[in-house]
C-alpha cells in the first residue's frame, strides 16, 4: 500500500472512489503544524495559509504542512475561530458512516466498561473531543437521549449520527440542546427540543448512587443534570454525617440529597435562584422520602449576607456556581466573585467546617482556583486544608492532546 501520509496526491486519487475524504486541501503556515502532528483536533484561523479547491462550510477537508505532507483530515467552519476541526490522522480512513459508527461504539464501549450505562442510570455517553468527536456531547437519561450540538461539523450530519446512536443504545427519544455561546462562535442555528421519538410527559427519572432524581429534559439546566458531579457528591457525602450543611447553586437537589441520605447530614438547606429548579428540587426530596432538607428560591450572592446577618453557622458548606467567566479576558473578574462567594462563605462555617467549591469554568486553572482559596484564607485569617482535589466524573475522560476538556474542579477542605 501506498503511504498517502507524505503524497496528498494519493488522498485526492482515493477521493474520487470513496466517500468521506476532503474536496480540499487546507494548508498551514510554515512552523503550524507541529500541535496537528501532536494530534490537537483544533485549527484555528491564525494557523492556516490558504485553501485549495472549492470547498463549503460543513465539508470535510484535507489539512497538508507546508512541506505539502498530509498532517489529519477533518471538517471546515470558516465562519468559526476553529476553521478545522480534526477527527482522523489516518490519510486512509475516510470520514463515512462507518467511521461515525465505530466513534460512537467506542465511546459507548468506554461506559460500559464503567458501568454507568444501565437502565435507569444516567452517564455521558460521548464527550466531544475526548471521545474524538469533536462537538458532539451526548447524555442518556435511562432510555432518553439529549445531543448537544457544539459545532457546524455536527450540526449538518446529525440525520445520519442521530440514527446510529438510536440503533446503537435502543433510546426511545432523541433531543438536541446547544449553549448560546457555541451557536454564536459556529455560526450555527439554535439547536433545540425534541428531534425524534417520543418524550413522556413530565421529568425522566434516572437512578443515582440508590437516589432517585427527576430530570427535566425539556428546560433543565445544561443537558438536564449536572453529570459531571456523580462521584463528587458521593464523595463529599463522606464528610457530612451530623453536620448541618448549607448547599449553594443546589439546582434539583443532587448534592443536598446527597449529604442528607448518603451522608447522614443533621440538617441540609438547598438554595437557587431557580423557580423550576426548587420545584424540581422540592419534588426529588419528596419522592426519596427525605424529610430534613429545606430547598428556597434566592439569589445565592444575596442569601450568603442574609445569613450571615442572621448569625447562621453551618458545619458544611457546599458551592457548586455556574460559569463565571466563557473568555481568557475575564479570568480576573472570575477569580475576584470565586473568591467572594468562597469567602462569605468561610465566614459561616463552624471551626473544622467543611467547604465543597467548585468551578466549572474552563478557563480558570487548577492553580488560579488554589491561588484564590490561598486569599480567602489570608482574608478571613481561617486556615484552609485541602482535602481532595476532585473533578469531572470518569464518564468525562480528558484527552492527553486537548487538554481543554479538563473544565471541572471540585475541592474539599477543611476550614479550621
Amino acid at each position: 500500500m501506498t503511504d498517502t501520509s507524505t503524497t496528498p496526491q494519493v488522498a485526492t486519487d482515493q477521493r474520487e472512489t470513496a466517500p468521506g475524504f476532503g474536496a480540499a486541501q487546507v494548508l498551514l503556515k510554515p512552523r503550524k503544524a507541529r500541535p496537528f502532528y501532536g494530534r490537537h483536533p483544533w485549527v484555528l484561523d491564525t494557523a492556516i495559509d490558504r485553501i485549495v479547491g472549492q470547498v463549503d462550510d460543513g465539508d470535510i477537508v484535507e489539512l497538508i504542512a507546508d512541506k505539502q505532507n498530509f498532517v489529519a483530515r477533518g471538517i471546515l467552519n470558516r465562519q468559526s475561530r476553529i476553521q478545522v476541526r480534526l477527527y482522523t490522522w489516518d490519510s486512509a480512513e475516510s470520514l463515512d458512516e462507518a467511521f461515525w459508527r465505530r466513534r460512537l461504539e467506542a465511546a459507548i464501549r468506554l461506559r460500559d466498561v464503567l458501568g454507568y450505562n444501565v437502565f435507569e442510570g444516567a452517564c455521558r455517553l460521548v464527550y466531544s473531543e475526548a471521545d474524538g468527536l469533536s462537538g458532539m456531547i451526548v447524555d442518556r437519561y435511562a432510555e432518553h437521549l439529549v445531543v448537544q450540538v457544539n459545532a457546524l461539523a455536527i450540526a449538518v450530519r446529525l440525520d445520519q449520527i442521530v440514527p446510529l446512536l438510536v440503533e446503537l443504545t435502543g433510546a426511545k427519544s432523541v433531543s438536541l440542546r446547544s449553549e448560546k455561546g457555541f451557536v454564536k462562535a459556529e455560526g450555527i442555528k439554535q439547536q433545540q427540543g425534541l428531534f425524534c421519538g417520543e418524550l413522556p410527559e413530565g421529568p425522566i427519572f434516572i437512578s443515582e448512587h440508590g437516589l432517585r432524581f427527576g430530570v427535566d429534559l425539556v428546560a433543565g439546566q445544561k443537558t438536564g443534570f449536572y453529570l459531571d458531579q456523580r462521584e463528587n457528591r458521593r464523595e463529599a457525602a463522606r464528610y457530612m454525617h451530623g453536620r448541618r450543611v448549607l448547599d449553594l447553586f443546589c439546582y434539583s437537589g443532587g448534592f443536598s440529597l446527597a449529604a442528607a441520605v448518603l451522608g447522614q447530614a443533621r440538617e441540609v438547606v438547598g438554595i437557587d435562584s431557580s423557580e423550576r429548579a426548587i420545584a424540581l428540587a422540592c419534588a426529588n426530596a419528596e419522592i426519596n422520602g427525605v424529610a430534613n432538607v429545606q430547598f428556597d428560591v434566592h439569589d445565592c450572592f444575596e442569601a450568603l449576607n442574609t445569613l450571615r446577618d442572621k448569625g447562621e453557622r453551618f458545619g458544611a458548606i457546599v458551592l457548586d456556581p455556574p460559569k463565571f467567566t466563557r473568555s481568557r479576558q475575564s479570568v480576573d473578574e472570575a477569580l475576584r466573585a470565586y473568591h467572594r462567594i468562597n469567602r462569605q462563605a468561610v465566614d459561616l462555617l463552624e471551626p473544622d467546617g467543611i467547604l465543597v467549591t467548585c468551578s466549572c469554568s474552563g478557563n480558570v486553572s487548577r492553580d488560579d482556583f488554589l491561588f484564590m482559596l490561598s486569599g480567602v484564607a489570608q482574608k478571613t485569617g481561617r486556615d484552609i486544608q485541602v482535602l481532595q482535589q476532585r473533578g469531572a466524573a470518569p464518564d468525562h475522560p480528558v484527552s492527553a492532546t486537548c487538554l481543554e476538556n479538563e473544565y471541572l474542579k471540585c475541592f474539599i477542605c477543611r476550614v479550621a
